[in-house]
């Protein structure tokens, strides 16, 4: 599996690549941030699993590095930071990161994630939405209404753009109002993952989510078990055809 490495100091990557190539992984390293953009270009080479960015890079921050990746592929991204606080990590995420790792971190940890996000990419393999079974059907929850079929969600007729994950977030809980997930249920079935570690990356969205929609309330915490959607009003929770395209 190919890594791609982006870290301006070329110490820290070396030991970071020497521990990688040990997992049978192979790195490449871009040092700043359009060396990055080039690496992901190749005219011939082999893609790339997983880019592993660091946010602290000498020609451009590593935010709008992920937001130029994001421009021209869809490889999964690990953002590699110090910067611990949920603001960043929803900014990085809302950019179209597939993960946040905070310095310093146990290397098990980072393996770990980097082989849950490549499964993720990986062609036919986990990244499907979470609501494929219904195709043809849109959820209205109140003043939100969910789009299965073309993933789009809005509030009171206006659009919210969300990250894959969390549109696939929403449409589980959505798809059965009321009812209370387990974290390593929702995990499980949204990551395709079963490590313990992704639960960060589920409150996260869950933040996220609820900043969006502008509606805390619509997303409960069930301390100690999981999240559940809240039926905001009367009719909530319908399902529908979805209208068709004009």
């Amino acid at each position: 599996m190919r890594l791609l490495l982006v870290e301006d100091d070329d110490h820290v990557a070396a030991a970071l690549s020497a521990v990688l190539a040990k997992h049978g992984l192979s790195v490449v390293h871009a040092r700043n941030g359009e060396e990055a953009l080039k690496a992901l270009l190749p005219a011939h080479a082999e893609p790339f699993a997983v880019v592993l960015l660091d946010l602290g890079l000498p020609d451009q921050d590593g935010f709008e590095v992920c937001g130029r990746i994001r421009k021209i592929c869809a490889t999964p991204v690990i953002m590699v930071t110090a910067r611990s606080d949920v603001r960043s990590r929803i900014h990085g995420l809302n950019l179209g990161a597939d993960d946040y790792v905070v310095k310093p971190y146990d290397t098990g940890e980072l393996l770990a994630r980097i082989h849950a996000v490549s499964r993720r990419g990986a062609p036919g393999g986990a990244e499907q939405p979470a609501d494929e079974s219904v195709p043809g059907e849109a959820l209205y929850l109140g003043a939100v209404t969910v789009e299965l079929p073309t993933r789009q969600v809005s509030v009171d007729g206006a659009a919210v753009p969300l990250t894959r994950k969390e549109f696939d977030l929403l449409a589980l809980l959505a798809q059965r109002p009321g009812v209370v997930f387990r974290r390593e249920q929702i995990i499980s079935e949204v990551w395709r993952t079963s490590w313990e570690g992704t639960g960060r990356t589920l409150e996260v969205h869950i933040a996220s989510l609820r900043a969006k929609l502008r509606m805390p309330a619509l997303i409960e915490t069930v301390r100690g078990v999981g999240y559940r959607l809240v039926v905001p009003a009367a009719g909530a929770g319908r399902r529908l055809p979805a209208s068709p395209a004009s």
